[in-house]
């Protein structure tokens, strides 16, 4: 393949886009050097409003993974990926509406804080080690492959481009903290837009009209988009973008640290609302702007495939091969396109530097040492965001085997991201699941997950299942490469024809379900959780919306929470005065001698799930 170089302009606007990126750090640090604590470090102070949060959100999880992978996958697979815009909504609904009032008023750092009030230390700290380690492998995806991918077709410099990632974003992060990130993330999600915008222009300009592209891209089948097919071998159909997406996304966005941490930095939970459903706004604009982009490409591309012709060697090349076509004669315009692949790895990147440093110090450092100096815990915190940013920059490395970078790290997303998913909903909507069932339930979702991931790693699921769409290579000029025959595949055991070729959108549905299963099982089996020693602020009580007519059933599904004593602000006021005695209890390190006092502790059991102290009322 022909490798076209970047022009002086290109590296110009490229550059930029660091400089912007390094030049916001620095500013938050000068702005807020007198606020050096490691709340304002981690939380920005709880202080920010919607706004730049809902930007901040849409850009973390819209990542170069989205920008060059959504378009790769319209290309070669159809429109139907746009069914993500259903599954987004519900993803967004029930993120603002359950689990975001639980975490926001129970006055959390670390989402991961939650599971030791509501269940104890080993379910804490097994779901945070589980989140570190998710974390440091999607981000090793997102740094690598668009590297990668840009490096094989623009020859822009492979391990230049993944070191000078890692070392921008540990920068702004390690100086100006989250505020640095959150602003930083809306400068860029700008950049993302821009640049989409121009591929859409100039793309269907040059195809004659978007009516031309939509013309070419139904007689190309790529606008068959309701496949109501329900077999769940099948990669994307509309049950599995709605039902697998939905459980997806929402172990993204739902209990994620990187999203939870955002809203709770807003200065009110009505702020925080606003945030996501903005921030939905701007997953749709993302969302549509990438699935037009990959019809316009077809548009392009649709009598000399560059894939299937040799021209480029995988797919996630498609979209920077396709840019450097379309602007060959503009100069500044490629290096734009590049701006914003890398606008959405800085700020992923930044995003899990900022909360695997903030999980890591409440989860770890101040359990182990309770007593830090504001001072020292906003050092060991920059500390943490160095550390980070050298392990998920190293960790790029090791990205190359996982495959095409949208389906790896969805697939890593659920993978882990579903077992999580299922524990935090084990702890909000089901009052007596005890910490046995919590751990074990996670634990069984885990394995499952990683079972059917791994297994599908090992025997890729069948061609029929995941073959492409017809693409035409009539026009390409004749080559030297040979079509590729997928090899015979002999020794197949039979669950690789079906645990193994389930479609990878479902594997956070498989571990989600499958912790939600055990965990209840289990606490029936080793004695449920009473309901009175459970404070109501972590219970969310979502049996109300199906027994509205029956307070008899409602109480009956509150096990015993005591839910219907005082007033909504009556229970928030005792909430945040329950919140600070149970600040109190946890920063001491969980003594034995503090938790005796603790109403709900069982010292046999070593469990708890009522902070409160004695003097406050259950409402």
């Amino acid at each position: 393949m022909e490798v076209k170089n970047f022009a002086v302009w290109d590296y110009v606007v490229f550059a930029a886009l660091f400089i912007v990126s390094s030049g916001i750090g620095v500013f938050f640090a000068i702005k807020e050097r007198k606020k050096a604590t490691s709340r304002e470090f981690l939380i920005g102070g709880r202080q920010m409003t919607f706004g730049p949060v809902a930007l901040s959100l849409t850009a973390s999880f819209m990542s170069a993974v989205t920008i060059l992978g959504t378009p790769s996958e319209v290309y070669r697979f159809g429109a139907s990926f746009i069914l993500f815009f259903i599954a987004y909504t519900f993803v967004i609904i029930f993120t603002s509406e359950l689990f975001l009032p639980v975490f926001y008023r129970s006055g959390i750092t670390s989402t991961y804080e939650y599971l030791q009030l509501r269940f104890n230390k080993p379910v804490r700290y097994a779901a945070t080690v589980i989140y570190i380690v998710q974390t440091i492998l999607y981000t090793g995806v997102v740094v690598y492959a668009p590297a990668l991918a840009l490096n094989q077709v623009t020859g822009f410099d492979l391990w230049g481009s993944v070191f000078a990632t890692g070392i921008v974003c540990t920068f702004y992060c390690t100086l100006g903290g989250l505020k640095a990130v959150v602003w930083t993330d809306a400068f860029q999600m700008v950049v993302m837009v821009v640049g989409f915008l121009t591929v859409l222009i100039q793309g269907s300009a040059d195809a004659g009209g978007f009516h031309h592209v939509l013309e070419q891209s139904a007689n190309g089948s790529r606008l068959n988009i309701f496949d109501f097919d329900v077999d769940p071998l099948r990669r994307h159909t509309f049950w599995t973008i709605l039902v697998g997406g939905t459980f997806t996304w929402l172990g993204i966005y739902g209990v994620n640290q990187s999203t939870i941490q955002r809203c709770i930095s807003c200065k009110t939970e009505k702020h925080a609302k606003l945030a996501l459903y903005f921030n939905l706004l701007g997953l749709w604009i993302i969302l549509v702007c990438a699935v037009f982009s990959g019809l316009i490409m077809y548009s392009y591309f649709r009598d000399c495939d560059p894939w299937t012709s040799g021209i480029i060697s995988a797919p996630d090349q498609l979209m920077p091969f396709f840019v450097l076509e379309l602007f060959a004669t503009m100069p500044g315009l490629p290096g734009l396109f590049v701006a914003c692949a890398f606008s959405g790895t800085l700020s992923t990147v930044a995003a899990s530097i900022n909360a695997l440093a903030t999980v890591t110090f409440e989860d770890f450092v101040k359990s182990f040492f309770p007593r830090l100096s504001d001072k020292l815990s906003t050092w060991i915190s920059k500390g943490l965001c160095l550390l980070f940013g050298v392990i998920c920059t190293s960790m790029a490395v090791a990205a190359s085997l996982l495959g095409g970078i949208l389906q790896a790290a969805l697939s890593i997303h659920g993978m882990c991201g579903g077992p999580m998913l299922g524990l935090f909903s084990l702890g909000i909507l089901f009052p007596f699941v005890n910490w046995k069932g919590a751990l074990g339930g996670l634990l069984t979702g885990i394995t499952l997950s990683f079972w059917v991931a791994i297994g599908a790693l090992v025997y890729p699921a069948p061609d029929s299942k995941t073959w492409p769409l017809p693409l035409s290579t009539d026009q390409c000029a004749p080559s030297n490469v040979t079509e590729s025959v997928p090899p015979e595949l002999s020794s197949r055991p039979a669950i690789a024809e079906t645990w193994y070729a389930l479609s990878y959108l479902y594997y956070s549905a498989v571990g989600c379900l499958g912790c939600m299963a055990a965990g209840v099982i289990i606490s029936f089996m080793t004695g449920c959780q009473k309901g009175k020693d459970i404070q109501p602020l972590l219970i969310k009580p979502v049996c109300n919306l199906f027994c509205f007519w029956s307070e008899k059933y409602k109480t009956l599904c509150w096990c015993g929470v005591q839910h219907d004593s005082g007033t909504e602000q009556e229970n928030l006021e005792n909430g945040s005065t329950w919140k600070q005695g149970a600040e109190s209890v946890l920063q001491s390190g969980l003594r034995r001698e503090s938790l005796v006092h603790v109403p709900g502790y069982d010292p046999k059991d070593k469990s708890y799930g009522n902070m409160a102290l004695e003097k406050i009322t259950h409402f």
